[in-house]
């Protein structure tokens, strides 16, 4: 009986057992096998400016798989890329999709930035991803590879420039920033003190290797110590960015002030297609210490009496001079620190009338101790006919003569009376002395 009912029992479990392994497996989604369109990759250049880059210039390749079947393992094989140098941009990326019929999918995303060695016509070969799948319960191993895909690399027509000239540097980019910046302000540096210039450029779409070398920072008067040069790469989602810094120490060798011309970086600019130019600011060396004391030092009280007896002194050597005809030192003239250092940027950027513009706010016992100097008369003539002669002769050396405008002068004893340089053109001259003949009739 026992044996029986075991048997039985036996028996209705195993059939129990092969109804609920046929509810599960009819719960399970139904593996169908690989057709095409379930796996696909692409491989898509982003070109700057919708053109054909040219040699070094970095072209963008986004490469996009769409996966119906769940992927297991995967591998991407790349190919040589022999005529380019590449780097990746981060990470890959795996998310979710949804496609036009509603299936949802896997999708996987790499970048990377390629730069071609030289001009010519190259194929990027096909990319071949390899995905273990599961098919209809098995493990399988699918290779799906993209289309190759043509990368035209132009030749450079222009005059100027180009990824085969020596100079200037090749230096391609979606855009070039410079940052300028001095241990101590280099317009109070005095003779034998050391300033140092830190110059960083960057460059988006460019790696660090591939931004130019240290410019040259050299001028009379000054001596300069090149200290090292670091390159680094930041990796972005919208590409790599270049950076590259350079120092120098600077340290004057005379009293007089010193102009650093301003430092042109030309650069190509690879979303408008044209040639730009960053620049390394003008700066000035020394000049600024003389009027930073004066605000600096603080003013000394003195006593009444001691104030009265000073005055009074001062208008018995002032009565004195006066009546012995005795001579008047002159006072002390000189334009202030801040046109000075503008004088010293129009003569940089040869701009002439804004350099004829500074000098009309110089003070008259200032202007009659200019053209005291036939030096500085000679110059400021040529300036004066330069810009509004009938004949627009060239421009003088400007920044030898902010050089020599920014000299501390003498001034005369009696401030004068001056006659303007100019009154020829402008009418007045005619003008007065129409009036006094008429005053005279």
């Amino acid at each position: 009986m026992v044996r029986e009912s075991g048997f039985w029992l036996s028996s209705r479990t195993r059939g129990l057992l092969w109804v609920l392994a046929a509810l599960i497996l009819a719960a399970l989604p139904a593996r169908a096998e690989i057709v095409p369109g379930d796996l696909t990759l692409t491989v898509t250049p982003e070109r700057n400016g919708n053109a054909a880059p040219f040699a070094r210039e970095m072209v963008l390749l986004r490469i996009h798989g769409v996966y119906r079947q769940p992927i297991l393992l995967e591998e991407v094989i790349q190919p040589s890329l022999a005529n380019f140098s590449w780097t990746q941009l981060g990470r890959d990326l795996w998310s979710k999709t949804r496609l036009p019929d509603g299936q949802v999918a896997v999708a996987f995303d790499r970048v990377i930035a390629v730069f071609p060695h030289h001009p010519g016509d190259f194929t990027i070969e096909p990319f071949l991803h390899r995905l273990t799948v599961n098919e209809g319960g098995k493990r399988v191993v699918v290779d799906v590879a993209s289309p190759p895909v043509a990368l035209p690399v132009a030749v450079w027509s222009k005059p100027v420039g180009g990824p085969d000239a020596k100079e200037p540097w090749w230096l391609p980019a979606r855009d070039v920033t410079i940052t300028d910046s001095w241990s101590s302000d280099p317009e109070t540096v005095k003779i034998g003190e050391t300033t140092r210039r830190i110059v960083t450029i960057e460059a988006q779409g460019m790696v660090g290797e591939n931004l130019p070398p240290r410019p040259i920072m050299r001028t009379r008067g000054i001596l300069t110590f090149a200290g090292p040069v670091t390159r680094e790469t930041l990796i972005t989602p919208s590409g790599p960015v270049a950076r590259a810094t350079y120092q120098w120490d600077v340290r004057p060798a005379v009293t007089e002030i010193i102009p650093l011309d301003a430092i042109i970086i030309p650069w190509f600019d690879t979303v408008s297609r044209t040639l730009r130019e960053a620049e390394i600011p003008a700066r000035q060396i020394g000049g600024g210490l003389p009027d930073r004391e004066d605000e600096a030092r603080s003013p000394v009280t003195a006593s009444p009496l001691a104030v009265t007896a000073a005055s009074l002194v001062a208008f018995g050597i002032g009565l004195a001079l006066i009546g012995l005809g005795g001579p008047v030192r002159p006072p002390r003239l000189r334009l202030n620190r801040g046109t000075r250092r503008d004088l010293v940027r129009a003569a940089t950027a040869r701009d002439a009338k804004a350099f004829r513009c500074l000098l009309a706010t110089a003070p008259p016992d200032l202007e009659a101790a200019w053209r005291a100097d036939p030096d500085i008369a000679t110059g400021l003539d040529e300036l004066d006919r330069s810009l509004y002669g009938r004949d627009r002769r060239p421009a003088p050396n400007l920044t030898a003569l902010a050089r020599a405008l920014s000299r501390p002068r003498r001034g005369s004893a009696v401030a004068g009376t001056t006659s303007p340089r100019l009154a020829a053109l402008d009418g007045r001259a005619q003008a007065a002395n129409g009036d006094h003949s008429a005053g005279g009739i």
